[in-house]
């Protein structure tokens, strides 16, 4: 135990142990490994493959290839000793052209394809510098880095190349460290340079500056970017996300549309892309796709999508944007190592970085330079010196015992140093004819006018930005490319609707509150006598109360009796057979308790030139612009703020084809007046007066658009008295008056009911009872009458049943004839 008598024991926490411990791994990692530094844009494994090329091997461009084996060999035996398996890999990577945008190693054989295929094995491969691996080691021997020991510490390794290429944003960089990444996206050379350039001589320049020239990533598989935000949040911040899409474009047959893909995004395996869609289309999730093969070659990709005879081409191409590796998400975070430490830049930072790395490169090849030319004038001004006492020297040095004897005799008589006396008594013989002097004299001068350039260059600011920008340009010039990856202003995310196709269907609303869209197609035009097809069944006590013809991206907007608007597009409504009910409304949109629709109206858009006329019971009316409603929430939207005791009646659509309004209240009045006479107010106003009631218990029943004299307009009493009457024999008067007599009011008629606008005569009058009963009229028995009359009675009713709605409809299924079957 005496070997143990001076041994010192000191207690540690292990958590504080492996806390310290794993810190110093991590550092290790991303440093030493997994990031890359801002300056040249390289890891170490690759800066240590481009340093053995050239420095061990002798590699440049335009040198013969070697074996990718021996390159390995050499870097992992003396400069990265973490596996061949990984130097190769990295080696392969700045070989492809779908993985670099400026490759570094010009490989030969197969260094593996954007199908995902590996390269083979080192042994088969060979490789060698490009010319842009040539400039980012341009000037190396000139002591313009640092060096370090390598691991074994037999040799010197650089801590970074002498890049002339801005690399890190040229060719971007991949890394997961330990708990950080850096994705860096490449870019395209010809905007880096110019707008290192640009940040040269503006220094105090900002990202929209520098936006002027750097567009956003160029990718080297090109496809296409959607959306700049993402790009300058990036450029700003350090992080950001950008979407990119394969680019496709559309080859049309007699029969079929082809979709052909040119360009993935970025790191997407082509093969796994192909296998993706053809699975999608198998498996039925993606409709419409008959053939999926892959026709690329050497000349290019193509990835062809072969559809179906009825496919839309842009439907079947917005599924494969949201359902397949066609369009992806690049998270772009701009980390990098600075100082021993890794850091998130920005744009602005990257390039200031790079432009510092730059200025140090140049100054540290100037002073070598200049060094190295003060070292060769030292000399010939001693050959100038020997040369002017030529035969004394001769002389002296034939009389000296030893050639150190004649060295001191140089440097005490002709006041020379010891390597400019070395120097002459090394001096060939050659070089006294008179030939050699004009050499030496020429040589000399050109020195010391090189000497005093170099001298400027390090005191003058803007020189030496000169030259920085003058060897940008030359690298500009070498390797100046068009833009691969194109970048579209905005990115319109892919929502249901555009999966879904615009195509005409009918749209059946029931009494009770059913709803169902069928394909227009399904009513097929029939000639004259046809008994038409049923649009659909219904409950005992329920008929089809409204139907229209939309297309599937239309909106149908529904307003409720509590002034509520919701709205559903056509598509969300459950297609169904002819012969179906449908599915209640009330599962489609957020009806609360006691809410009733009173009006459905259906539109392709949103347009400033359209406005939604609103109708109250006690005889308030508004118009809002119809744009005002295009974003409606779940739970809809106030239409209008209606006063208490008052509901929502009824509304319409008011363009420039409208011109009236209609309103009739259940004591027989009624009035018409322009439109124009409302003006647009607000979603949460409450409106203006546009009847007064003669009676004090009177209120609106019905209101209607009129658009000129020759519409026709069906009134109805709650004893089944009713009539038709034209348009024009009720006079325009101003909004807000009492109005006139709609309908001469009895004992025998009863209350008005209802108004309604008459479309086409050729339809049904559908009653409803209060004992329930449902009544089915021909429009075209009711017979017209005044203005000021009763009318006729046209429903036979119970001695104490009435009429309590009244709607049209389309004609009885069994009678229809083709006049009354749906065309489009």
């Amino acid at each position: 135990m005496d070997q143990f008598d001076n041994t010192i024991i000191k207690q540690v926490r292990i958590d504080d142990s492996i806390k310290e411990s794993y810190l110093d791994y991590s550092m290790s990692v991303i440093v030493g490994r997994a990031l890359p530094h801002a300056r040249d844009g390289l890891k170490p494994v690759h800066r240590r493959i481009l340093y053995a090329m050239k420095h061990n091997l002798g590699l440049t461009h335009n040198k013969k290839y070697i074996k990718s084996a021996n390159i390995v060999g050499e870097v992992m035996g003396k400069y990265h000793p973490h596996g061949d398996s990984a130097i190769y890999d990295a080696l392969v990577r700045m070989a492809q052209d779908f993985s670099m945008r400026l490759e570094l190693v010009d490989g030969q054989g197969n260094f593996g394809s954007v199908d995902g295929d590996k390269a083979a094995a080192y042994r088969y491969t060979e490789a060698r510098p490009t010319l842009a691996a040539d400039m980012m080691l341009a000037d190396i021997e000139k002591d313009t880095v640092d060096f370090i020991p390598n691991y074994d510490g037999q040799r010197q390794e650089p801590t970074l190349l002498p890049t002339r290429i801005p690399n890190l944003l040229i060719n971007g960089s991949n890394g997961i460290a330990v708990g950080m990444a850096t994705s860096i996206p490449p870019h395209r050379i010809d905007e880096i340079i110019d707008a290192l350039i640009y940040r040269i001589d503006n220094p105090e320049s900002e990202i929209q500056n520098i936006l002027q020239f750097v567009d956003g990533p160029d990718f080297p598989t090109g496809g296409i970017i959607y959306g700049k935000q993402g790009i300058i949040e990036a450029y700003k911040t350090g992080r950001g996300r950008i979407r990119i899409r394969a680019k496709v474009h559309i080859e049309k047959t007699k029969t079929k549309d082809i979709i052909v893909i040119d360009e993935i995004p970025y790191q997407v395996n082509k093969a796994r892309l192909f296998e993706q869609i053809d699975s999608l289309a198998k498996e039925k999730i993606i409709e419409g796709i008959s053939e999926v093969r892959d026709e690329s070659d050497k000349d290019g990709m193509r990835l062809v999508i072969e559809l179906k005879k009825e496919a839309m081409s842009e439907i079947v191409l917005n599924h494969l944007y949201k359902s397949s590796a066609m369009e992806t998400t690049f998270g772009i975070i701009l980390l990098a190592i600075e100082g021993k430490e890794p850091k998130i830049f920005t744009l602005l930072e990257l390039l200031d970085v790079f432009i510092s790395h730059r200025k140090t490169i140049v100054i540290r090849r100037i002073i070598f330079d200049l060094e190295k030319a003060r070292a060769r004038a030292h000399i010939l001004e001693g050959y100038k010196i020997a040369l002017e006492h030529i035969e004394a020297i001769i002389k002296l040095i034939r009389g000296s015992e030893s050639p150190s004897i004649a060295q001191k005799e140089l440097i005490t008589q002709y006041n020379l140093s010891e390597i400019q006396s070395k120097a002459i008594l090394e001096m060939p013989l050659q070089r006294l004819t008179g030939l050699e002097r004009e050499k030496i004299e020429k040589e000399y001068r050109e020195l010391m006018q090189l000497i005093i350039e170099l001298e400027s260059i390090l005191k003058s600011e803007t020189k030496l930005n000169n030259i920085i920008k003058e060897e940008l340009l030359e690298i500009k010039k070498q390797f100046t490319s068009p833009r691969r990856t194109a970048i579209e202003e905005n990115y319109d995310s892919i929502d249901m609707e555009d999966l879904i196709p615009n195509e005409s269907v009918v749209v059946t609303i029931s009494h009770r509150g059913y709803v169902k869209r069928v394909l227009l197609k399904t009513y097929e035009k029939q000639n004259r006598g046809g008994k038409g097809k049923i649009s659909g069944n219904t409950h005992d006590d329920d008929f089809i109360q409204s139907f229209f013809v939309a297309n599937t991206h239309d909106t149908i907007m529904f307003i409720t009796n509590r002034g509520q608007l919701y709205w559903l597009k056509v598509y969300k409504i459950p297609e169904a057979g002819r012969t179906a009910i449908g599915k209640a409304i009330v599962n489609l949109i957020d009806l609360q308790e006691g809410e009733k629709i009173m009006t459905t109206i259906t539109t392709s858009d949103f347009n400033e030139d359209k406005s939604l006329v609103f109708f109250t019971k006690n005889g308030i009316v508004k118009r809002t612009n119809l744009s005002e409603y295009k974003n409606i929430r779940n739970n809809g939207v106030r239409a209008i703020n209606l006063l208490e005791n008052d509901e929502l009646i009824g509304a319409n659509i008011v363009d420039f084809n409208v011109r009236e309004l209609f309103i009739a209240t259940k004591e027989g009045q009624c009035i018409r007046f322009s439109a124009d006479s409302i003006r647009d107010i607000g979603r949460a106003a409450k409106g203006v007066t546009g009847i007064r009631f003669k009676m004090p218990n009177d209120s609106v029943i019905a209101a209607t658009t009129i658009k000129n004299d020759e519409d026709k307009l069906l009134s109805i009493s709650e004893l089944g008295i009713g009539k038709q009457t034209m348009a024009g024999s009720y006079s325009i008067v101003n909004r807000g008056g009492k109005g006139v007599i709609a309908m001469r009011l009895t004992d025998k008629t009863g209350k008005l009911v209802s108004v309604l606008s008459i479309n086409d005569s050729n339809q049904d009058l559908m009653v409803l009872t209060s004992s329930g009963k449902m009544i089915r009229v021909p429009l075209d028995s009711i017979r017209k009458a005044g203005r000021n009359t009763s009318g006729v009675k046209i429903v036979s009713l119970g001695s104490k049943d009435k009429v309590v709605f009244a709607s049209i409809c389309n004609k009885e299924e069994s009678e229809q004839s083709d006049t009354g079957t749906i065309e489009s």
